[in-house]
């Protein structure tokens, strides 16, 4: 599969990149992708939740009545989960979330992702650029010559470019994200996949080791 190469001005430059079929090109394989989805989403949950159940509730253990006589339930202490500042019941306490994924259904996975994105046209290819110094209005300008200003979209580079990325940062809909920090996720979250030249050898060195 070729995409012809744009530059930051929205023009056709005349060259063009080949993408992979073994990456950009195969049959998506649904389910790898949930997996590699739901396991993101749950690596993103801290875990951290914390209630205190009844050996852990401040308070007094006295019986608060006698066991027998009194026409009423038998009671305990005032720790009792049924009472008003007593201690929960089986509550929730601090875990991890994560989720095992096999190294090979998380690159199943990402290639699905690609090979959708590029099955229903939604890879741009644009030639390598950087700012000299951070500007919001540059970036601006270069999605809407892209014609991406209303559309969600991720421009994928080689490396970490620190102007690119503050001149995104106020962006709402647009994120700046490194080829070997390219995720399922990332990726289906999507509605444009901006990749930058040097970014598409990356994601070929990626997959080749």
């Amino acid at each position: 599969m070729k995409l012809e190469v744009v530059n930051i001005q929205g023009q056709k430059t005349g060259r063009e990149v080949d993408l992979p079929e073994d990456i950009f090109g195969i049959e998506p394989n649904d389910h790898a992708v949930y997996l590699a989805v739901k396991q993101y989403l749950a690596n993103q949950r801290q875990g951290t939740h914390k209630a205190k159940e009844r050996g852990e509730v401040a308070g007094s253990t006295r019986k608060l009545k006698r066991q027998k006589g009194t026409g009423t339930a038998r009671f305990g202490d005032i720790k009792n989960p049924l009472f008003r500042g007593g201690g929960r019941v089986f509550g929730p306490r601090p875990r991890n979330y994560g989720i095992k994924l096999n190294k090979k259904v998380h690159r199943l996975a990402r290639k699905s992702a690609l090979s959708s994105k590029a099955a229903s046209g939604e890879i741009l290819v644009v030639e390598d650029f950087s700012f000299a110094t951070p500007r919001t209005r540059e970036f601006v300008n270069i999605l809407n010559n892209l014609q991406l200003a209303d559309k969600k979209a991720i421009l994928v580079t080689t490396d970490f470019e620190k102007e690119v990325v503050l001149s995104c940062r106020n962006l709402k809909k647009c994120s700046v994200m490194r080829a070997s920090d390219l995720s399922t996720y990332a990726i289906l979250n999507s509605h444009t996949l901006v990749l930058s030249e040097g970014a598409v050898e990356k994601i070929k060195e990626t997959f080749a080791n």
